[in-house]
């Protein structure tokens, strides 16, 4: 996948990524999951789609408040990967290798879509009117993300210092707490009706963090395997000098709910 926006261009495969993604990227604290069902949401038999699900984490840890959950993704080794999950776990989830534009289902099938992580790989003049085609009349689009805050922790200020090293096109860096982006096209069809930030400690080991890290966009999805072998050296080393054996990271959490017109 290439974005100009994103990265410079460089291109990037979250497919590289899929092993470590489903072993250290189910991250989200009880804070986040509450958030979504105290909007009354991804519950009590709701037809939710997920776009952009990665390897099914949302839809698998929601699955026990008894949705009936689809999730998409551009990369087919995601969906492998969600779909053993969800074998395992014994949960009935639809898994789709689909690029989101090219989603197709019958309108007003879904009461909620969710896009977690992913709002910015969207080509949005087409997604915005297919999401609202998609869900039913008065149904809910969230726009889900969670971010480390480099400045405020040390580790994670550390670690991105590292990822910059081996790859310096790397757009990912400086986060700070601000509302999730809403792009403009998805208010032609669709109503902000709540927006929101919070704070969260996220606890890790040096193992699943270092993993957690790998498995981002700029480390094991876009770096050379030689690039990738320096880079997961040097910051097992930075983790063995500045980590405890457990310890925590400074997160926060933004969520958009809107509804359709």
């Amino acid at each position: 996948m290439n974005i100009d926006f994103i990265d410079k261009g460089k291109s990037f495969d979250w497919g590289k990524t899929s092993e470590d993604y489903a072993k250290y990227r189910d991250i989200y604290p009880k804070e986040f999951y509450d958030y979504i069902l105290n909007l009354g949401l991804c519950k009590d038999g709701q037809n939710v789609l997920d776009i952009g699900t990665g390897t099914g984490v949302l839809p698998r840890n929601m699955y026990k408040y008894g949705a009936r959950w689809t999730g998409t993704d551009i990369s087919p080794e995601q969906i492998e990967q969600a779909k053993r999950l969800a074998l395992e776990a014994g949960m009935k989830i639809d898994f789709l290798a689909r690029q989101a534009e090219e989603i197709d289902f019958a309108d007003g099938t879904f009461d909620v879509i969710t896009a977690c992580q992913c709002i910015w790989y969207f080509a949005h003049e087409k997604t915005a009117p297919l999401f609202a085609r998609l869900l039913k009349t008065g149904g809910k689009f969230l726009i889900l993300y969670m971010g480390w805050l480099p400045f405020e922790d040390k580790i994670a200020g550390k670690s991105e210092e590292i990822i910059l090293k081996y790859n310096p096109d790397w757009t990912g860096k400086g986060d700070t707490v601000h509302p999730v982006w809403v792009p403009e096209e998805y208010l032609k069809h669709f109503d902000l009706i709540s927006q929101e930030e919070f704070r969260v400690d996220v606890p890790f080991t040096r193992e699943s963090w270092h993993g957690r890290i790998r498995a981002c966009r700029g480390v094991e999805a876009s770096m050379p395997k030689d690039v990738l072998k320096l880079w997961n050296k040097e910051h097992k080393a930075m983790l063995e000098e500045n980590a405890a054996k457990s310890f925590t990271i400074k997160h926060y959490v933004s969520i958009a709910e809107l509804r359709k017109k």
